[in-house]
């Protein structure tokens, strides 16, 4: 289940750069459709970051467990789906972002972390209730730290999808800021209760 899962984050994050480009026809001003692309950069950004940490994550999560099951397997392809998936609405985001549609785009994108989010709890939740796939050896605490870790993370996606109804910039930028909020705070979850990291 981990190397099928590697596989599909690399794919995901690797198609994401793909999407970045300039128009042959603005060859000519190289500089300035360089400068044009800022919402490519920050939509490339913030779902690289969201991509690398639910790698890392998943790999922590993976670390506690001694077994899989077939319904693991089927909620890891669902939820893998799903990531596969962000490379299209960031493409949406980074087209339309401060021009026609970019409601639209940003809605696209903030119902797809959601759905990631919201199937990430659920596929933890399953391995983790009862300790049914979790190695004998992983103290609890280590479990409470990283459901701790995903608590957040349904309701802060859905506040960034009503933010969006006001503000589509001011919805993205806050997504990269709970990117960038998560990279310190999976670390020092995993370090308050004695695991790697």
């Amino acid at each position: 289940m981990e190397t099928f899962s590697d596989g599909v984050f690399a794919i995901a994050a690797t198609l994401l750069v793909l999407e970045i480009g300039i128009s042959p026809g603005d060859e000519h001003d190289l500089g300035s459709a360089l400068l044009d692309l800022w919402p490519s950069y920050l939509a490339y950004a913030t779902s690289f970051l969201i991509i690398g940490i639910i790698w890392v994550n998943h790999h922590d999560c993976v670390d506690c467990m001694a077994r899989v099951d077939r319904t693991m397997l089927f909620l890891n392809t669902i939820f893998l789906m799903v990531v596969s998936f962000i490379p299209f609405p960031t493409k949406l985001v980074a087209e339309h972002l401060q021009k026609e549609g970019e409601h639209a785009a940003v809605y696209a994108y903030g119902l797809t972390l959601f759905a990631m989010s919201l199937l990430y709890n659920i596929w933890w939740r399953y391995a983790r209730r009862g300790r049914r796939l979790i190695a004998e050896d992983v103290p609890d605490s280590r479990l409470d730290a990283i459901s701790r870790a995903f608590d957040p993370g349904v309701p802060l996606y859905l506040l960034v999808l009503v933010i969006a109804v006001f503000s589509p910039l001011a919805s993205v930028v806050l997504t990269l800021l709970l990117a960038a909020f998560y990279i310190p705070s999976a670390a020092l979850f995993s370090r308050s209760a004695g695991g790697p990291g």
